[in-house]
């Protein structure tokens, strides 16, 4: 069974995510600890069915709202984190990345040189 979660109404959920991701959560929380009493029609036996949050599909600047995580700034790379090759501009003081994600191309890779 797939859950899908449209969300409806203001173009900018920032401020008021988790306005509407609250009744999604208690039910998660129900379905996780206490179960719910299902029938299995395969079986013909009644079950506690019990399920979990598993991933999302989403934008980054969603990314940074659902999970916590920074997507701004020198450690916005939920790959690199601490490690990052970021650096900050000397004027203006922004972040930049340019060329950082080629580290990970394998070495023999032409786009490496390129």
């Amino acid at each position: 069974m797939f859950l899908s979660c449209l969300i409806p109404g203001p173009t900018n959920l920032t401020k008021k995510i988790d306005v509407y991701l609250q009744p999604l959560i208690d039910d998660l929380k129900q379905l996780w600890s206490e179960g719910v009493f299902t029938y299995d029609i395969s079986t013909k036996e009644n079950f506690i069915m019990r399920a979990c949050f598993m991933w999302t599909i989403n934008d980054f600047p969603a990314y940074a709202m659902l999970s916590g995580w920074g997507t701004k700034g020198k450690f916005a790379c939920l790959y690199c984190m601490e490690d990052t090759k970021s650096f900050t501009l000397k004027h203006g003081g922004k972040s930049y990345w340019f060329d950082c994600d080629r580290q990970f191309l394998p070495t023999n890779h032409p786009f490496r040189r390129s």
